[in-house]
């Protein structure tokens, strides 16, 4: 899954929208006829205590929306207009994400450097999952490739992939 199929899911998020007029029934598109309430975590000081918290944890730190990168990304793009303080929002965004991309970079190299056989992925997006993915399973393919040319029988110099 690359980035792109990641946005489109959190395109199936709920955003509240809220009429400027008011009708029946129009079936008109039109300009500047609604605004985009954007959702309760998307406020400074929530993403304040949240940047401060993922900084001050060593492990990931649950994050308000599951889609709180893309979803940002999308409503600051499209909508700015109507959020207020929407530079800060970015920037607390973006400083979260980095935390946590730091971490689970980390985390990946201790790993990989302790020849760990599983991990727990707790609290991490699908986005973070994604960003990391493809390295993870390059080193784990690497490491069982190692491991099983390390076992006692295995032929020498010969990989066996199951």
């Amino acid at each position: 899954m690359d980035p792109s199929e990641v946005e489109f899911l959190a395109e199936k998020e709920t955003v509240k929208i809220i009429p400027n007029f008011s009708l029946d029934k129009i079936y008109l598109i039109g300009r500047q006829k609604c605004r985009i309430v954007p959702p309760a975590w998307m406020d400074v000081e929530k993403l304040e205590e949240i940047r401060e918290l993922e900084r001050k944890e060593d492990t990931f730190t649950p994050v308000p929306s599951p889609y709180y990168m893309e979803l940002t990304k999308l409503l600051l793009n499209y909508a700015s207009d109507n959020i207020p303080k929407a530079d800060e929002i970015r920037t607390l965004v973006k400083d979260i994400w980095d935390t946590r991309i730091a971490k689970l970079r980390l985390s990946a190299d201790s790993f990989i450097s302790q020849l760990e056989a599983h991990a727990k992925l707790d609290n991490l997006t699908l986005m973070e999952i994604n960003t990391i993915r493809a390295f993870l399973l390059d080193s784990l393919n690497c490491m069982y490739k190692l491991r099983s040319n390390l076992q006692p029988g295995s032929s020498k110099g010969q990989f066996t992939d199951y």
